[in-house]
Parts: structure tokens; C-alpha cells; sequence
């Protein structure tokens, strides 16, 4: 019997489309002041999220490796905007166990569905890319693999040991699901010593009944306070501008403080599509670092914290600063 614990492909076009259609005016003022935006009011996307969108050598290589080794990467799939930049500095997140999450969060723009059966070869390719882009950082994630009985854990591990087989002097950052509170599952991870073992919060508890409605934010405190427990160097992540307050980001904070979590990134909600939520607010850049010198005061020792700051954004260089 399990031990529980306590408690879509997008290229330069889609984003530029995307960011248009995303467009109506920025509220000022800080955390919990901005006033409600409707669907049918969106508000205009701020000018500081402007990404430029260069077609490089680094990114046609990086586009060309995860098609040729049939991988995918969560830059591709969430349509994360930091795409270009990260595959232009030869950095990417690989994410296993498929591109189909049993999941479906309020936020994300993975596909929600039925997946097919497990690719126990992917481990090893994963390896192989990793090692032809010559990473000194790797960071896996996954989509949720509910119908599984360990979640995709094992086939984690399985990556993990891989691409430490195939790249000595590589260090390794796992973004895993909460495995639906299987600490058996968990195990399997833990067994294995990623270098960083990340898994996010997303956002305050109050709003993950609308954000994260098939998780429990005390289930995945319990996952970063488990994983701190056993000897590894965890990270967490929040969105903002999905309706928190900036009483219960303080509150997370010193929760986070609490069970010893290493690293914490804060970034800006933006929303996938229009049947994703909405944002509620866009936060100006000056109050993420307000975000940072609040979280360190509190007693995190690294928060990276900006508008398009993301888990696994400039994750080479937080790993560096921690280790």
C-alpha cells in the first residue's frame, strides 16, 4: 500500500498573435490594488513584455535537436515567452512523460487529455541532448501523469540517472508534480539526488479551488518540506495577477521560510488563451523587486523575482548562486 503524505507547439507568429490579442491598459499601484479585468476588458499588455523574438543559429539548432531526438520542452508547450532567449543561449527545459497532462489548471496551456502509453526510451535521448548542447544545467519537468500508480516517477528517476551517465559534469534540476501526494512515488525521485528538486506552489492558497483545482497547496508544502528534509536544495515558484493579496504572498513567504526552501521565483500571469483565466493585474518591474527584497528579508536566501521570470528561467545562473 502507498505511503501518503500529510495532509502545443508555438512559433514566432503565435506569440506575436497572441500578445495582440491580449491587449486593452496596465493598472499601477502595489500587490492586491488592481482593480478587476474582465475578459472583456483585457487590459494592454505593458510595454516591458516585449520580447524580441531573434531567430538564431543557437534556436534553430535547439529546434532541430528536440525534433530530431522526439522530445519535447515546456518552452514549446506552456508557450513560455522566454523561448527565444533561452533557446538562443543554448538552454531549453526538456519535459517528459509526454506532451498530454491529465490535468487541467487554470492557467497553463498544456493540453489536457487522455495520454498514451510511456516512452521508456526518452530517458535516454533526453541524455544525448543534453549532451550535444554541451549544458552545464539541466533542468526536467513533466506533465502530470495521473493514471499512472507512481505518476511517471520511475521513468523521472530514469531521465535523472541518465543524463548524469551520459554528462559528469552536469548538474540536474527536476520541476515535478506532486505524484497526488504518493510518497512512494516522491521516493523514487528523491533516491536518485537531483542537484535541485523544484516543484511549484503557483500561487496563494486561497485561489488554488480556480488555479490548481485537482491539487492542494498543503500537499505540495509537504512535497518541498519532504524532498528539504532529505538532504537536496529546493525551489518553489508563484504567478502573480491571478487575484492574491500582498498579505498572502508575505504569508507564503514565511511558510516558505519555514520548511528551509532555497530558492523561490515570482513572475507575472499571462494568460495562454482566452479560455484561460484572466489576469487580474500586471504588476510594474519596480514591485518585483520589491517581491525579491521582501522575500530575502523574510529569509528566502535566493527569490528571483521579475515579470517574465519563470522556474526554469536563467536556472543555470540560480543553481550557481546556491551551490
Amino acid at each position: 500500500m502507498e505511503r501518503k503524505l500529510n495532509s502545443g507547439n508555438t512559433d514566432r507568429d503565435d506569440l506575436l498573435s497572441e500578445q495582440s490579442e491580449r491587449e486593452g491598459e496596465a493598472s499601477s499601484g502595489f500587490a492586491g490594488e488592481g482593480g478587476d479585468v474582465s475578459p472583456s476588458n483585457r487590459q494592454r499588455l505593458p510595454p516591458w513584455f516585449k520580447v524580441k523574438l531573434e531567430n538564431g543559429p543557437q534556436f534553430q539548432q535547439m529546434k532541430s535537436l528536440v525534433k530530431t531526438l522526439g522530445l519535447h520542452t515546456v518552452c514549446e508547450e506552456a508557450r513560455c515567452p522566454n523561448q527565444w532567449e533561452c533557446w538562443n543561449r543554448g538552454t531549453a527545459t526538456f519535459m517528459i512523460l509526454g506532451d498530454i497532462c491529465t490535468r487541467s489548471c487554470g492557467f497553463c496551456a498544456v493540453t489536457t487529455g487522455k495520454p498514451s502509453g510511456l516512452d521508456w526510451d526518452e530517458p535516454r535521448r533526453v541524455g544525448r541532448a543534453v549532451n550535444r548542447l554541451g549544458l552545464n544545467h539541466a533542468v526536467i519537468t513533466s506533465v502530470n501523469r495521473d493514471e499512472l500508480e507512481d505518476g511517471g516517477a520511475g521513468i523521472f528517476a530514469n531521465t535523472v540517472e541518465e543524463v548524469r551517465a551520459q554528462n559528469r559534469d552536469c548538474t540536474i534540476e527536476v520541476l515535478i508534480p506532486d505524484f497526488q501526494g504518493s510518497y512512494d512515488a516522491l521516493l523514487k525521485i528523491l533516491d536518485v539526488k537531483p542537484d535541485i528538486l523544484n516543484h511549484n506552489l503557483e500561487t496563494v492558497p486561497r485561489l488554488y479551488s480556480k488555479v490548481r483545482p485537482q491539487a492542494k497547496y498543503s500537499r505540495s508544502m509537504e512535497v518541498l518540506d519532504r524532498s528539504k528534509k532529505s538532504g537536496l536544495t529546493t525551489k518553489t515558484g508563484i504567478m502573480v495577477g491571478l487575484g492574491e493579496t500582498l498579505d498572502e504572498i508575505k504569508k507564503v513567504m514565511e511558510e516558505l521560510v519555514l520548511i528551509q526552501c532555497d530558492i523561490m521565483t515570482i513572475g507575472q500571469y499571462l494568460q495562454p488563451t482566452k479560455d484561460h483565466l484572466p489576469v487580474e493585474r500586471y504588476y510594474a518591474p519596480e514591485e518585483f523587486i520589491r517581491f525579491k527584497e521582501l522575500g530575502e528579508k523574510t529569509g528566502i536566501p535566493h527569490v528571483e523575482s521579475g515579470p517574465l521570470v519563470r522556474s526554469s528561467y536563467h536556472a543555470d545562473d540560480q543553481a550557481m548562486r546556491v551551490f
